[in-house]
């Protein structure tokens, strides 16, 4: 099926937009890029902060539904080893994606022009990724799985060296698979060390 123009629009716009931040985009450019006339361009959206807003709009939903959030959390896991594969599902998804990709450039140029956008880095860096796998832990641990510590702490120092991964995956995208092996042999064995005792 067809993409509509107005989801059209927004594809290009996060491209543009993440290769010449918000402030360095214009609307003029923009069409030119669709093969649209201005004119055309304001049938969809009225300025340029309408595409701007949309954008973030789908990007958020984009990234809640594929990679997690507080409203769509993944299945708990039910062992060490299920912890391993759900993490490199997500980290695999998150360095793969090219419109995550896309949009983390984004975040990380624009977080210091705009308030929303600040809010969404602090979300997707820090604060929402730890707090899914807080959640996740806290279940492990009822669970039994995990043994019994602060999954909020639990979740920070897991999270964290994984995110500065991502973070170096897209400054050197060739080191990818590196990064990825990196990353599960990290969630191996932390998940060894804070397994709970058997027996």
């Amino acid at each position: 099926m067809d993409k509509s123009t107005k989801d059209r629009i927004l594809d290009e716009a996060l491209i543009l937009f993440a290769e010449n931040g918000y402030r360095g985009s214009n609307l003029r450019d923009l069409a030119a890029r669709l093969g649209l006339s201005k004119s055309a361009l304001y049938k969809h959206y009225d300025s340029k902060e309408a595409i701007w807003n949309a954008l973030l709009d789908r990007m958020e939903a984009y990234y809640a539904q594929r990679f997690g959030s507080a409203e769509h959390l993944p299945e708990t896991p039910d062992s060490c080893e299920a912890l391993v594969q759900l993490t490199l599902g997500m980290t695999g998804f998150t360095i793969s994606d090219p419109q995550v990709i896309l949009t983390r450039k984004l975040l990380l140029t624009e977080q210091f022009h705009d308030d929303r956008v600040r809010a969404l880095a602090t979300k997707h860096f820090l604060e929402g990724t730890a707090g899914i796998f807080t959640h996740l832990f806290a279940d492990m641990m009822d669970r039994g799985v995990l043994r019994r510590d602060d999954p909020a702490m639990l979740a920070f120092a897991y999270t964290a060296p994984i995110t500065a991964l991502v973070h170096l995956s897209d400054r050197e995208p060739d080191r990818k698979a590196e990064i990825m092996e990196r990353i599960g042999a990290f969630a191996a064995r932390f998940a060894a060390e804070h397994a709970a005792q058997k027996g």
